[in-house]
């Protein structure tokens, strides 16, 4: 069987909480080897892959070891002031979030924003 694919998107760092368990969720239902999941945080979103505050470090290094890509926005960091060492050490950086996207649903990924 093919796996399912699918990109959350998160700009909203009030829904951090919410966006983590979506996921979380998501592979309960489909089961962890059935799915691919991907992550992609900008604008204010991309607070969900800060390291400090420590917030979200558990659920985001849990979700991480299942196989889950955590992806910010090159563009946001740079508004910001930001570098990749201000994120999670599994976090990846692609050059814009919005092109991320794009690629993704051109492929086919199922789009998610909660």
């Amino acid at each position: 069987m093919e796996k399912y694919r699918v990109i959350f998107h998160i700009d909203e760092s009030n829904k951090a909480s919410l966006v983590l368990r979506n996921i979380e969720n998501l592979i309960a239902d489909l089961g962890e080897s059935n799915v691919e999941v991907e992550l992609l945080a900008n604008a204010e979103g991309i607070a969900v892959l800060f390291k400090s505050p420590d917030i979200h470090s558990e659920q985001v290094e849990r979700l991480a070891a299942m196989g889950v890509r955590f992806a910010a926005c090159a563009n946001t960091l740079r508004q910001m002031g930001l570098t990749k060492d201000a994120l999670f050490g599994s976090v990846v950086i692609v050059p814009s979030g919005v092109g991320e996207l794009v690629k993704k649903q051109t492929l086919g990924w199922a789009y998610i924003r909660p």
